[in-house]
């Protein structure tokens, strides 16, 4: 749910760094897998990874970006100072993707429960 809601921009990503940095790190290894799973089920793609760097906020010089630029989605076997970095690469990615997705399939609406999700902040009121 976390994940879906950052890639809809429902939740700050601080907030979901936050989280993320506040699990044990095999949680967080799974965490980096998953979203690997949800960008590919949104349908990211290669052209995507500019602007995934760039919204991210990590160098392209960091081992995720080259990563990525290489098309390559083993994040989760990096050491563990790589991973929140990885964290913020992969929810952008997620985040292009899922949009578009959004966007283009799904715009008269559709049946997938994570993308009719509201907004936790206002829920919270």
């Amino acid at each position: 749910m976390i994940l879906n809601e950052l890639a809809q921009g429902l939740r700050p990503v601080v907030e979901g760094v936050e989280w993320f940095e506040g699990l044990v790190e095999d949680d967080q290894r799974k965490v980096l897998h998953a979203l690997v799973l949800f960008c590919g089920q949104a349908r990211a793609c290669e052209e995507d990874v500019p602007e995934s760097i760039a919204r991210s906020g990590i160098r392209p010089s960091y081992t995720p970006a080259v990563m990525l630029t290489k098309w390559r989605f083993g994040m989760d076997r990096l050491p563990a100072y790589e991973l929140t970095k990885s964290f913020r690469l992969l929810v952008a990615l997620f985040s292009i993707a899922d949009t578009r997705r959004r966007t283009l399939y799904c715009a008269d609406g559709c049946g997938h429960d994570w993308h009719n999700l509201s907004d936790p902040r206002r829920d919270a009121t």
